[in-house]
This record gives C-alpha cells, sequence and structure tokens, in this order.
C-alpha cells in the first residue's frame, strides 16, 4: 500500500488496459484491475441507433465496467473508464488487423479528433462520482513513407488503441498539436480523480 493512500477502501480498476494501469500505478496508488465482460459493440451500436451523443455513450460504457465490477466488490472503490474517438462526427472503433491500421491513420491524418475519456466509480451499489475529459489532438499531414515505417516500426501493438497509435511511444510523431492533459489521451483522466479520491478519503490531503 502506498504511504500517500489510506488501507480503505480498496481501489479495483476495471479494465484490462496496460496503458490505464500504468497511469494509475505511476501515480502511485495500490489497486486491482479487473477486466470486465461488456458488450462494447452492442452499446455503441445501440447509442448510435438512439442518436445518443458521443460523450453519453463514453460514459455509459465507463458505467457498465465500473456497475460490473462493483457487484463482485462491494466494499471496493470500482473505477470504470472508457475512451472513443471521433473525427467529424464519425465514431472510431479500435482497428481489425495492420489493415484497419493503415486505413485509420489514413482517415486521420491532416485532421483534428478528440479523445472522449469518461470515468465512473462506483461503491456499496451506487455510483459516487463521473467525470469526462475531451483531449483534442491534430495529426499533421505525414507521407506515405512515413505511415508505412511508422506501422512497420509499432506492429501490432497499434490494435490495442482506438487510434491505431500510442502516444507515449513513437505515435507522438504523428501529432503537430495536442491538447489536454496527458493521461487523459491515454484513457484516464488523472488529476480529476486524484482530486475525488482526497475528497473520497482514499488519498491523504
Amino acid at each position: 500500500m502506498s504511504l500517500l493512500q489510506r488501507t480503505a477502501p480498496p481501489l479495483v480498476l476495471a479494465t484490462a488496459s496496460t496503458a490505464r494501469q500504468a497511469v494509475l500505478r505511476g501515480a502511485g496508488l495500490a489497486f486491482t484491475a479487473e477486466a470486465a465482460a461488456v458488450d462494447e459493440a452492442a452499446i455503441k451500436e445501440s447509442a448510435q441507433a438512439e442518436g445518443i451523443p458521443v460523450e453519453d455513450a463514453a460514459m455509459l460504457l465507463a458505467e457498465a465496467k465500473a456497475q460490473r465490477i462493483a457487484r463482485r466488490h462491494p466494499e471496493a472503490l470500482v473505477i470504470g473508464a472508457d475512451q472513443m474517438l471521433v473525427c467529424d462526427g464519425r465514431w472510431f472503433d479500435k482497428p481489425v488487423g495492420m489493415d484497419g491500421a493503415r486505413a485509420h491513420l489514413r482517415a486521420l491524418r491532416g485532421r483534428t479528433h478528440e479523445l472522449v475519456s469518461a470515468l465512473v466509480c462506483w461503491r456499496q451499489g451506487q455510483r459516487v462520482w463521473q467525470h469526462l475529459a475531451r483531449p483534442r489532438l491534430t495529426m499533421r499531414d505525414f507521407s506515405d513513407d512515413f505511415l508505412e515505417a511508422y506501422l512497420a516500426a509499432e506492429g501490432e501493438a497499434l490494435l490495442s488503441s482506438v487510434g491505431a497509435y500510442r502516444l507515449e511511444g513513437p505515435g507522438v510523431q504523428l501529432f503537430s498539436r495536442v491538447e489536454g492533459e496527458h493521461a487523459a489521451i491515454l484513457g484516464l483522466p488523472l488529476l480529476p480523480l486524484l482530486d475525488f479520491l482526497r475528497q473520497h478519503g482514499v488519498l491523504l490531503r
């Protein structure tokens, strides 16, 4: 347990994302991580069919993950997170295969997109906090040669990212402008979460 963190309640991060786990671990927090079995594709499809805004869809996904894991750990404070990429009104999903990654990057090249990052915390059977961040990123108009070299350098690691890039790695070379908290871009808005955890008595003030 971190010296900056109280022993109770335990923290559970409802995700299999190594990037989100690294953000929380880097901030000095002790937690366990559990992936939530949520049908994300069905939730997104339903949200789009109903005309639900992208930020509400991201919140629905984060809520579903937190709620699912919170059933197993009612005394824990469970953190659910989700991130959606939207560019010119189009919602992007994680790419399928390297051809999918190539298509994603070509579609985003030279444009500005948003990473809608939602956080929801559950404890004792109810939601106790939520937050939404919307970092904006602008990709430069990189060459096809760069694109192919980038895909070769990163390989299938790109397939775990909705935008087919890792900003914490060579993917930073894709961009001309980045606006927003770095942790939020990685899928876990950290500063507002830390503030909530202090208010909730999890972290020392």
